[in-house]
């Protein structure tokens, strides 16, 4: 049994939650691109002095999962000796604890006197860290040379003060040096308040009973995790879903999982994926891990807190050289993106088969990437603009799925209108739910949305999706959702439309729109089962948003 009593258990975890809740209200606060401060593509946790999370903020479920493989090799380049207080070690590189280049990881040692006691760490996607397109998630990458600026685990800050050659290499490999640099510093200022809170926690009971709560908190975890898992029948149960292509020519690359409960354990394995490809869909260990850790506890017991020993219970196994745990050079912007969507759908479906009441139908299954990039003719300045869309949320025992929202492994926030019209050379055309998109059933998929966005100046595109040609699976009978779709109009000209492939970069002239419509949910239940009222709600609803 833990050492620390049971109130002080309760106390120190919600100040490690609060800590971690904090830093993120610091980083949005203070960041300069709409992509942090609007959407909040960002994410905070608090580790211990073994690199093991304790608390995280309830924001990205993809970045979450996968931090502790980046605090863990900044820990390993940089050991408690090869530390002081004021550093702060920075990284990217997805096949070094990173996900995607995009995504930047800053972390933080915690020292009291001495003696490193505890990490913070913050992860904040950056709308554009070099590369072939801007905004940096290349719909045609071919290795990871072409999606940006690598950064293996190197000091950002040596004893409270930048490493201006580090920030120098970064800052002139983006085309975007000034936004760049605005929340860079934003994340420092998330680690500071991080590390000041934490400090004051650690005072407010002692370094021993501070040790010791950390480590009761992750027991804590683990003890539930492991009774919610002991709750699920014993067996293996699995599910083969794949990606429609890999914008390179390969089409349905298989994602297979076998998801495995003895006891109070579970493993998942996905033998049987494909093969790495050409194009960016390769996903890193951290990101599946990530993925399948998500899907375990939204699928058990959702409050359970998420640290490190919640997660000891599950073990992941995934063959190295697939798209589900590639090696490099492989490019990867899409598997952080998209493929680890697709890996909760496989999952998901595997334990529909053991426990199908408390699963619902796929979600929408992608993220529905618009990048969009060049040069501001109101200042002269290079621009680069980066949104996911949200879609249905899959039906589900009880309910129908939500309309137009972030599912699974995308939690963030839109870009509104407003800000993206102020901030970019950019006007939104329409904006809205696609009616009847969502699958029929007992309980109705959620609804895509549709979002036009025209150019105002010359700019390239690049659009990174899935679920276009199959759409999300229904559950018990329900219907698959409606796919997505994207299209080019000429001129604003929709009578012209032109479709797009679902990856692919393009040129843009003054005036052009990009138009997409993103998967509705699947369904759940026999559609004849559904509720007469629902029925009759459904097509007064479906009346209204036509006319």
């Amino acid at each position: 049994m833990s050492a620390v009593d049971p109130v002080t258990l309760e106390v120190v975890r919600n100040g490690l939650l609060a800590v971690a809740e904090e830093m993120t209200a610091t980083l949005v606060r203070t960041a300069h691109s709409p992509n942090v401060t609007e959407r909040r593509d960002c994410s905070c946790a608090v580790f211990d002095a073994e690199a093991r999370m304790v608390a995280q903020a309830e924001t990205i479920p993809v970045h979450l999962g996968a931090m502790p493989f980046s605090v863990r090799a900044a820990c390993e380049a940089f050991g408690p000796d090869d530390l002081e207080p004021g550093d702060a070690v920075l990284l990217n590189d997805p096949y070094a604890g990173g996900a995607h280049l995009p995504d930047l990881t800053l972390v933080a040692p915690v020292f009291d006197g001495g003696d490193v006691v505890a990490y913070v760490a913050n992860r904040a996607h950056h709308a554009d860290v070099g590369g072939a397109s801007a905004g940096s998630v290349s719909a045609t990458a071919t290795d990871i040379y072409q999606e940006g600026v690598r950064i293996p685990p190197v000091k950002l800050r040596r004893g409270g003060e930048y490493d201006q050659g580090v920030l120098d290499v970064l800052l002139a490999n983006v085309r975007t040096p000034d936004e760049r640099r605005g929340d860079l510093r934003a994340q420092v200022a998330a680690v500071e308040t991080g590390r000041e809170r934490t400090l004051e926690l650690l005072e407010r009971h002692s370094r021993d009973r501070f040790v010791d709560a950390l480590a009761a908190v992750q027991d804590y975890s683990e003890r539930r995790m492991r009774a919610a898992v002991a709750d699920l029948p014993d067996g293996t149960w699995a599910f083969a879903d794949a990606l429609e292509d890999d914008g390179q020519g390969a089409t349905d690359l298989a994602i297979e999982a076998a998801v495995t409960v003895d006891g109070d354990s579970v493993t998942v394995d996905f033998e049987g994926s494909a093969a790495q490809t050409a194009g960016p869909v390769n996903a890193p260990l951290a990101v599946t891990t990530s993925a399948t850790y998500f899907t375990l506890r939204a699928v058990t017991d959702p409050d359970i807190p998420p640290n490190h020993g919640c997660y000891r219970p599950v073990t992941v196994a995934a063959p190295s050289g697939t798209v589900v745990n590639a090696a490099p050079p492989a490019a990867v912007v899409g598997g952080n993106l998209e493929t680890s969507q697709r890996v909760v759908d496989a999952v998901l479906g595997a334990l529909a088969e053991a426990v199908p009441e408390r699963v619902p139908a796929a979600g929408q299954g992608t993220m529905n990437n618009l990048t969009l990039g060049g040069t501001d003719p109101r200042d002269g300045e290079p621009w680069a603009f980066y949104e996911t869309h949200g879609g249905g949320a899959g039906g589900r025992a009880g309910a129908d799925g939500m309309d137009g929202v972030h599912v699974h492994m995308s939690n963030t926030q839109n870009t509104p209108v407003e800000v993206l019209e102020t901030a970019y050379p950019l006007r939104v055309c329409r904006y809205g739910l696609r009616p009847g998109s969502g699958g029929d059933g007992e309980y109705r998929g959620g609804l895509g949305l549709r979002r036009d966005v025209a150019v105002r100046a010359p700019a390239t595109a690049s659009v990174l999706a899935e679920r276009q040609r199959t759409g999300p699976y229904g559950l018990r009978g329900g219907a698959a959702g409606e796919p997505g779709a994207a299209a080019l109009f000429p001129d604003g000209d929709e009578s012209a439309a032109e479709p797009l492939a679902a990856k692919t970069t393009l040129e843009l002239g003054t005036g052009d729109v990009v138009s997409l419509r993103t998967p509705g949910g699947g369904g759940y239940g026999d559609p004849a089962d559904r509720d007469s009222e629902l029925r009759e709600r459904d097509r007064r609803l479906e009346k209204a948003d036509r006319e």
